[in-house]
């Protein structure tokens, strides 16, 4: 009876100690989801970042000893398949967190997914300021700074300017028309006197840049806030410049100085525009220097901003998880709220009241060297210093 018990118990010990090795073998398991397809430009960097962070991390010994996988799925620039997407990674590939996104209805889709079923959605790049705020939920947290932010830091600069008549012109889906309402309302705030005098919507990706322009131009502004990226971007500084649109004329615009829409600019590059961005090449910081000699031995290229955002979102994955100590989303939750770590632009903290990163953004000119564009006069901002007070965000929040 006794050699019996004890081959027993032998046999539970090796179980067991099978089944410690098996869990501490499992590896973690992430979902990233992005409209590669659809935005190459952006989204080509932007999976060579988090490809780089997910060397790294598996060769400092993984997440708390476990080896990172990230499952990547395009999206086609669809909310319904990113949907699609998400339900396949969490259900079928047993995902601990979701990731990414680019465009901002496609990541409102995701974000209402998590909160739906209940998963962490750690979102990369969509801007509007309904991700945290208006539609922001328990699940959901993001990288990027936000339209607000963004429109926050342009505002400090374009508030100086004399101009008094402005013209708008964006994208007309939820990106930019989050983009112009939160820049039109923080800068008549600073300057009552603005006038606005026209507003252009052309459908993203589908810009008809001659009557754009031409209707711009009989609105006759002193001013013009720009929202427009990628193709349509190339499109209307094209014909903007062959019609003089921009001369004698003040210009301000989101993510132009962005090595993805400001290189393909070339020598058609506008001078002078007030813009967000990542000059890469100016950048003088312990941080980014190390994350730029990695990035180019790897890859023998200069990073572009989504480098920084797919290598920042799975570096923020990584040590939300560590933190957690495990996959469980309510602990994850908890890890994230308040966390600080480092990044290529210096610390940044994920905010508790509203999941918002500190991340910040490079505010400067646009100007030409050697028939290139590039950004110079460059300042960081950092992100905590163009946040709404803890009592604004409670006001455009909804309670969990």
């Amino acid at each position: 009876m006794r050699a019996r018990n004890s081959f027993v118990g032998a046999a539970f010990a090796l179980l067991a100690a099978g089944m410690g090795h098996s869990a501490l073998a499992d590896d973690i398991k992430i979902g990233e989801i992005n409209s590669y397809s659809l935005l190459p430009s952006f989204t080509e960097p932007y999976r060579k970042g988090w490809q780089l962070a997910v060397e790294e991390i598996n060769a400092a010994g993984g997440i708390n000893g476990k080896k990172l996988v990230v499952i990547s799925k395009d999206d086609g620039g669809k909310p319904a398949d990113a949907q699609t997407a998400a339900n396949e990674l969490v259900s079928s590939e047993g995902v601990a967190m979701l990731t990414g996104t680019f465009l901002s209805n496609i990541g409102l889709a995701v974000s209402d997914f998590a909160n739906q079923k209940k998963v962490f959605f750690l979102a990369a790049e969509p801007l509007t300021d309904a991700v945290t705020w208006a539609k922001g939920n328990k699940y959901t947290f993001r990288l990027r700074p936000s339209n607000y932010m963004q429109a926050a830091m342009l505002v400090e600069a374009a508030s100086k300017l004399p101009a008094k008549r402005w013209a708008t012109i964006a994208p007309n889906y939820e990106y930019g028309q989050s983009a112009v309402a939160v820049f039109k309302k923080l800068m008549s705030e600073k300057r009552p006197d603005i006038q606005w005098v026209d507003e252009q919507w052309p459908p993203q990706g589908k810009i008809d840049a001659g009557p754009v322009v031409q209707a711009v131009a009989q609105a006759n502004p002193e001013a013009i806030l720009n929202v427009t990226f990628g193709p349509d971007l190339v499109k209307l500084v094209r014909e903007g410049n062959t019609r003089g649109l921009f001369k004698g004329r003040e210009v301000v615009s989101f993510l132009t100085g962005e090595p993805e829409y400001l290189d393909p600019l070339k020598e058609e590059t506008p001078e002078g525009w007030i813009v967000t961005g990542y000059p890469w090449y100016s950048i003088k910081t312990p941080e980014h220097d190390a994350f730029l000699k990695a990035y180019q031995a790897k890859y023998n290229d200069y990073p572009r901003l989504g480098s920084i955002v797919g290598y920042q979102t799975i570096k923020a994955a990584a040590a939300i998880i560590a933190k957690a100590g495990s996959t469980d989303t309510d602990k994850m939750i908890a890890a994230a709220e308040g966390i600080s770590m480092p990044s290529p632009f210096g610390e940044i903290t994920f905010r508790k009241i509203d999941h918002q990163s500190t991340l910040g953004a490079f505010v400067g000119k646009t100007a030409q060297k050697d028939g290139k564009g590039v950004m110079v006069d460059t300042s960081y901002k950092k992100g905590s210093d163009y946040l709404p007070s803890d009592a604004e965000v409670e006001k455009l929040r909804p309670k969990d």
